[in-house]
């Protein structure tokens, strides 16, 4: 079956599209001709900060082994990252350690037993990191994995290779993406592979021109779509509202982030043609001299005027929030400018939108609000809305944990009715078990616009379309 899998992905890989793509005809012969088996480790610990939203269970193959193929490990079979797949595959990521010097493309497919244009493309979508040295691997890794880091970071190991001298063992552990399959990684180079990227199917269903609010000298403002990430995500800027608004606009260099908004959040967003304004962008930012408003669609009602709560300083979701001033945590504060009454959305505009049922009791009416937002924490509004029991339309993540928290008051560790705790063991198992009560991350849409964006006391303002719900029935 693997041999059939190669051979039909040779057809075309010194054709144009491999030339594309970087894949030489001595990597594809290389290919063809696979040499002594390799030695590495390969398991989806958690390897950096970039990865601290995974949760990937840990495995390992090492040894002096071959890998098997595909289809005898279960994993379906490789082709190409496109067409882009409807449904999400299973996480996985691979982390490897170098044997033998070579392109990083060749090593890749032989390591993994996957295609050159495969492994193309994952390099082209930024699904693949390399550091010169392995990282430390987390505390819940295995014997085998602890050996294998301890033999390659081996201070007489290390010793040997110019490419680490004069580097402190944290900088050689640093990772940056591979750009480019005709790389050389040496010996006891770290690699860790991507190879089921996070896919934003979305991106291929927009009419991205259509989105374009303005097109300035130096910057581009764009209505984002809900369900796609701004600038991409740790395995995939491919799929991206830069990458794709580059296209729409035939701009030759890449538009840049200059702000974020979640994924599932749709509205107003500035990026950068240079490296001078969003260098510019972020110090207004920083200034506080960039005003955003926002549109949100609730279950409840909230009261005008200025809300405060405190995160935790922990940058994963869910966001925790408490109503008390807990010291280290980040203040969060906005402003509710606006709630009126609006009509709770057809079930045919949140099936268009794939807004998620969320549990919450059928009602006739939802409730709009318009939001100046003070502080710009990630989830700062759905996490603030939540707690105030007005979570937000469509919010997977948070309107689970509001819904738990209003049928058991006590729940919350941080709310309203939060507890004295005997022990910190006994306080520890309330924060997990509060946790719990949180869903999923939204796959599309959630009741969250970002409606205006304005800077320098109003002489730049830009304000996106109307939101999603209130488009015309499907």
């Amino acid at each position: 079956m693997a041999s059939m899998l190669l051979a039909g992905g040779y057809r075309s890989f010194a054709g144009p599209a491999a030339r594309a793509l970087g894949i030489t005809r001595e990597v594809l012969n290389k290919h063809r001709n696979k040499h002594a088996a390799i030695w590495l480790c390969r398991s989806s610990y958690n390897s950096s900060t970039a990865l601290a939203a995974e949760t990937e269970t840990s495995r390992i193959v090492a040894g002096n082994t071959t890998v098997a193929s595909s289809s005898s490990n279960s994993f379906p079979k490789y082709d190409r990252l496109l067409p882009c797949p409807s449904q999400k595959a299973t996480p996985r990521i691979e982390h490897l350690v170098v044997s033998k010097g070579g392109l990083v493309l060749e090593y890749i497919c032989e390591a993994l037993d996957l295609p050159p244009l495969f492994v193309a493309d994952l390099i082209r979508f930024g699904a693949v990191y390399y550091a010169l040295v392995c990282p430390q691997p987390p505390p819940t890794a295995t014997e085998e994995e602890i050996r294998i880091f301890r033999r390659v970071t081996d201070p007489l190991v290390l010793r040997k290779r110019d490419s680490v001298k004069g580097k402190t063992l944290r900088e050689a552990q640093k990772t940056f993406r591979v750009t480019n399959g005709d790389q050389f990684v040496e010996e006891g180079t770290y690699l860790r592979v991507h190879v089921h990227p996070k896919r934003f199917p979305r991106c291929y269903e927009i009419d991205w021109r259509s989105r374009i609010i303005a097109v300035e000298e130096s910057y581009v403002v764009l209505d984002k779509p809900a369900g796609i990430s701004v600038g991409g995500t740790t395995d995939n800027i491919e799929e991206s509202c830069a990458t794709f608004a580059t296209r729409a606009l035939g701009l030759t260099t890449p538009l840049m982030t200059t702000h974020q908004i979640d994924n599932c959040t749709e509205g107003c967003v500035v990026l950068a043609k240079t490296k001078e304004f969003c260098s510019i962008f972020h110090g207004k930012i920083r200034d506080k001299k960039v005003r955003k408003l926002y549109l949100a669609l609730t279950a409840s009602p909230l009261p005008t005027g200025i809300i405060t709560h405190y995160m935790r300083p922990i940058r994963m979701a869910p966001r925790l929030i408490s109503e008390d001033f807990i010291k280290g945590w980040h203040h969060c504060q906005l402003e509710v400018i606006d709630c009126r009454k609006v009509p709770w959305p057809t079930t045919n505009i949140q099936d268009k939108y794939c807004v998620e049922d969320c549990g919450w009791p059928s009602q006739d009416y939802a409730y709009e609000c318009t939001i100046n937002l003070l502080t710009g924490k990630t989830h700062q509004i759905r996490a603030q809305f939540a707690a105030c029991k007005a979570p937000l339309i469509g919010d997977s993540m948070y309107m689970p944990a509001a819904i738990a928290e209003m049928t058991n008051p006590g729940l919350n560790p941080f709310g309203k009715y939060n507890k004295d705790f005997s022990s910190e063991c006994e306080r520890e198992t309330a924060v997990i078990n509060w946790i719990a009560q949180y869903g999923k991350e939204p796959s599309v849409a959630i009741g969250l616009q970002a409606y205006q964006i304005s800077w320098d006391d109003g002489e730049h303002s830009y304000k996106a379309g109307s939101p999603w719900w209130r488009c015309a029935t499907a």
